[in-house]
């Protein structure tokens, strides 16, 4: 919920007005929460003579963000719009059946019939589209993926600590081989994250963006049949909170086009002397 917060705010004040950044300002110092709801459901949602109309799906946060900056029509065209989401009539969790994430309250909110206006539109069509800012910012997926494989590391460890089962060898040499891979993750976090505000040729950074999730989604994936292996059963009870949090990253670990995104920074990566040497060249 934190991530999609910030990427909301980050994206009014890169495309919105100074009257449209002021209110999205105005509304987080009042306590409110800002959410990024793109997925559509069966409805795409729209906006026609000022009403809006259509639903959005796997939409995090229903009844704690308050303003959703939401997608509009689909394509090279699409429009951003910061609208406000409270009503819970409006929302439905029920059908967010997810073994994991269950504490994001995520599920489908209905936007037909609601009122909009101008003022609500954020940016020009397509401007949501527009690179280093969209696939270019997945890096902010990835410093989740990688913080929580840490965080299910530490756990983990505390939990051995308790136990008296830490110090045997195969034990410190499987979770530390998950822990390097997770520090290095880190690291490529941060370097694609100063890219993106560095004088950096745009595709760059998003191929950076891309291995850097790519890269921590497949170290969260071990570190958590690391843990598996280390605990044993007890990862597995109902009240273990190592299980919660390995079934919490295991769904968020799930993002969307991971095989395109990989195959568009493979083309340019590869593509010459130049690009394989990325932002550190």
């Amino acid at each position: 919920l934190w991530e999609g917060h910030v990427n909301a705010l980050r994206l009014v004040r890169l495309y919105g007005t100074k009257a449209q950044i002021r209110h999205a300002e105005q509304v987080i110092e009042q306590g409110d929460l800002l959410g990024v709801w793109g997925a559509d459901g069966d409805r795409a949602a729209t906006f026609e003579a000022d009403i809006l109309q259509g639903e959005k799906i796997f939409a995090s946060g229903l009844g704690t963000v308050t303003h959703a900056l939401i997608s509009l029509d689909s394509g090279p065209k699409v429009q951003l719009a910061l609208v406000e989401a409270t009503d819970p009539k409006r929302g439905d969790a029920s059908q967010w059946d997810m073994l994991g994430m269950r504490a994001t309250a995520s599920g489908r909110f209905d936007f037909s019939g609601l009122p909009a206006q101008e003022k609500h539109l954020i940016g020009a069509p397509g401007d949501y589209l527009n690179e280093p800012h969209f696939v270019g910012g997945v890096w902010r997926i990835a410093a989740l993926q990688a913080g929580a494989a840490a965080g299910l590391i530490d756990t983990a460890a505390t939990a051995l600590r308790a136990m008296d089962r830490l110090e045997a060898d195969a034990q410190l040499a499987r979770l530390m081989q998950v822990l390097m891979r997770i520090w290095a993750g880190m690291a490529l976090v941060e370097r694609a994250a100063l890219a993106s505000v560095d004088d950096v040729r745009p595709e760059t950074i998003v191929s950076t963006s891309i291995a850097a999730r790519i890269y921590t989604e497949e170290v969260a994936v071990d570190a958590i049949r690391s843990v598996e292996q280390s605990l044993g059963l007890r990862h597995f009870a109902a009240t273990s909170e190592t299980g919660r949090m390995a079934r919490d990253l295991s769904v968020y670990l799930r993002q969307a086009a991971r095989d395109a995104f990989l195959q568009r920074a493979a083309r340019h990566a590869l593509s010459s002397h130049e690009t394989v040497w990325g932002v550190f060249g």
